[in-house]
């Protein structure tokens, strides 16, 4: 794998074929709904130069390339090829700028080659001509007595000094060498001033075996520590993450508080405020997450922010490069930010009345002065636009859109609702309608359940839903209890060791739709994508006719096989935990119950998804065909959890609509 990721830095910088890009932007314009839908956003991700004349941003390429462009922001957006990668398997996830002329980049890939499937990352930092690449982290040494995975994070952008950054880097003795006395030694995660043109580090923090991150006062400055030891002898990670702080100028750690990684109990930092002394933490009030202010000057005084009595606060919204917190944001039927800082609290009303139909507005990062700032602006049924807001001009310029290729055709609207459960409690969720069906009568319909299972729907553009919607489908998307952000009421044990509670909300769903006449109960389907599909499929087994047809994108299907899988990672004792012991390990369980399961399935898998592993699938469809039902298994080589290819989203996408086409009979 050494190898792999070192030979990336030559092999991403591959020439951009003009003519191929022309071929794709005109394939564009014909292209079935499947390859509209199917393709990863134009913007990966994007940033602003500090002098506020550039930005840098990621784009997809065909089926799973990335490139990156330079775009000048005063010459009409005229672009150029920085570097690209092919994601085969390296793939590029960000990045930002350190000076007007150069940047550093994070690549992940994950290595199959060894005993267990391992990912990396590795940060680079290389010039906006493509020139000059250089690895950030700790150089390797054959003698290194482990693998280095992760070689480090970018703790704070300013470093201190112009050209410097604080990395958070992570150093592997080595082992080994004989009669020798220069044997690397430091074992742990440091923090080191680079310089990202010559690599001349400074030491700021030693490595600390136990240490998992550091934050910075966003001026150059470490103050908080997180530290998280091993358990017992098998070296697997404990629940518990402990921080520490240090005292304005001061260089002794004291106890701050610790988080609980699966009950989300103490504290969690998130920020530290230079100018107010205090850091920022989540700490649970009335059983949901909310935000305090924590001072670090040795008192431990407290107070709350800000706290919302339906939903958890879930993080904090902070000016460019991080330096100041400007915001907490949350989300109740649609997401929300109130911000602290009364310039940007003006400057998104304004906003919003200048582009009154993208509700969603977001604050990128921000030249060094300020004036000129990143705005990304969305709905329901715009995928989102992205925008330069000049402060002293007081012109908004739309810079490029997300998805492209949805630019002229017809989207649907999400509607907030709610409905029933077994036990009356009401359950939130999102209804999307074909575009232009704002009262349909018996459509066919198609049950979406979110992954996670600790995670949430959130009201915005939906890909998968809204392709559903476009095909002629009502999509119904449900928070069920299990789901995050509402609490510790709502979330509950989880939605594995909870099963029948969020399966039973999910199907009530169906049943839902069914009885307020939007669907036809004879023409109902169910798809998911990781839990998703877990729930897609435990629901065909728990109740065998609701549904006509299943589809399961990664799915989990054996709750003892979640737990194997990890058997050999240091989070295994964790997974364990959070999936649990006892009769809801086999009744949860999908695979054990494929004779039940009568309707038609198909199903989806990446072979390089650590998340949920291909095993799962494979099982799960040879166990349906044993029992003698309908299944097709679609394998995926050398993707991950979030299939990121275009091609592959696309033939999944058309595979989809056939599949539901062929078994809700749609007239």
């Amino acid at each position: 794998m050494k190898k792999t990721i070192l030979g990336a830095a030559a092999a991403i910088l591959c020439a951009v074929d003009p003519l191929h890009m022309a071929a794709i932007a005109a394939t564009a314009q014909t292209a079935s709904a499947a390859v509209q839908f199917g393709a990863r956003e134009n913007v990966e991700y994007i940033d602003i130069s500090p002098d506020g004349h550039h930005v840098v941003y990621l784009q997809a390429g065909p089926g799973r390339a990335t490139y990156v462009f330079l775009a000048d922001l005063d010459q009409g957006g005229e672009s150029r090829l920085v570097v690209r990668s092919d994601g085969n398997p390296e793939r590029l996830r960000w990045c930002n700028f350190v000076t007007n002329d150069r940047l550093i980049c994070q690549m992940s890939a994950v290595d199959f080659s060894g005993i267990v499937a391992l990912p990396f990352t590795r940060l680079i930092s290389i010039d906006t001509t493509g020139q000059n690449l250089k690895l950030l982290g700790q150089q390797s040494s054959f003698y290194d007595s482990r693998v280095r995975q992760f070689d480090g994070e970018i703790v704070d952008w300013s470093g201190g000094e112009d050209g410097t950054v604080l990395m958070s880097r992570s150093y592997v003795p080595e082992a080994g060498r004989t009669g020798s006395h220069i044997s690397r030694t430091s074992d742990g995660i440091g923090v080191d001033r680079i310089d990202v043109r010559t690599l001349r580090a400074t030491r700021v923090e030693a490595p600390n075996p136990t240490a998992s991150f550091y934050m910075s006062d966003g001026r150059g400055v470490v103050r908080v520590m997180a530290t998280r030891a091993m358990r017992g002898a098998t070296g697997q990670l404990g629940a518990t993450v402990d921080f520490r702080y240090r005292a304005d100028g001061s260089e002794r750690w004291q106890t701050l508080g610790s988080w609980d990684t699966r009950t989300g109990a103490g504290l969690y930092p998130l920020a530290v405020d230079r100018d107010l002394d205090a850091v920022y933490v989540l700490q649970k009030l009335n059983g949901r997450l909310a935000l305090y202010r924590v001072k670090l000057d040795g008192s431990m005084a407290s107070e709350l922010v800000y706290a919302n009595e339906h939903v958890d606060v879930d993080d904090v919204v902070r000016s460019s490069r991080g330096l100041r917190v400007i915001g907490v944001t949350f989300a109740e039927a649609e997401r929300r930010t109130v911000y602290f800082d009364q310039d940007y609290a003006a400057l998104a009303r304004n906003l919003g009345h200048a582009i009154p139909n993208l509700p969603l507005i977001d604050f990128g990062s921000a030249s060094a002065d300020g004036n000129r700032i990143l705005v990304h602006a969305g709905s329901d049924s715009d995928p989102g636009r992205y925008y330069v807001y000049d402060r002293a001009t007081r012109r908004l310029n739309e810079i490029m859109l997300a998805r492209p290729e949805l630019e002229n055709v017809a989207l649907s609207q999400v509607r907030s609702i709610s409905y029933p459960a077994a036990d009356g409690s009401q359950i939130p969720g999102y209804l999307t309608l074909p575009p232009g069906r704002e009262d349909a009568r018996g459509l066919p319909a198609v049950i979406l359940p979110h992954g996670g299972p600790s995670a949430r729907d959130e009201w915005g553009f939906d890909w998968l839903a809204q392709y559903l919607a476009h095909q002629g489908y009502a999509v119904l998307q449900a928070n069920y209890r299990g789901s995050a952000g509402y609490g510790d009421d709502w979330l509950r044990q989880n939605g594995f060791q909870g099963w029948r509670t969020s399966i039973g909300d999910i199907t009530a769903g169906a049943r839902w739709l069914a009885q307020q006449g939007i669907a036809d109960p004879n023409r109902l389907a169910i798809l998911g994508w990781s839990y998703g599909g877990y729930a897609a499929l435990q629901a065909g087994a728990t109740e065998p006719g609701l549904f006509k047809a299943i589809v399961a994108i990664a799915p989990v299907t054996d709750l003892q096989q979640a737990k194997d899988d990890v058997a050999d990672y240091t989070d295994a004792r964790n997974v364990a935990e959070f999936i649990g012991s006892g009769p809801h390990v086999a009744e949860g369980s999908p695979l054990r119950h494929a004779d039940a399961i009568v309707a038609p399935v198909l199903l989806f898998h990446g072979d390089h998804d650590l998340n949920v592993r291909v095993i799962h699938s494979q099982r799960m469809d040879a166990a349906l065909r044993a029992a003698g039902h309908q299944s097709e298994l679609t394998v995926f080589p050398g993707l991950e959890h979030d299939l990121a290819d275009s091609t592959a989203r696309a033939q999944m996408l058309g595979r989809i609509g056939a599949f539901l086409d062929a078994n809700l009979h749609r007239q």
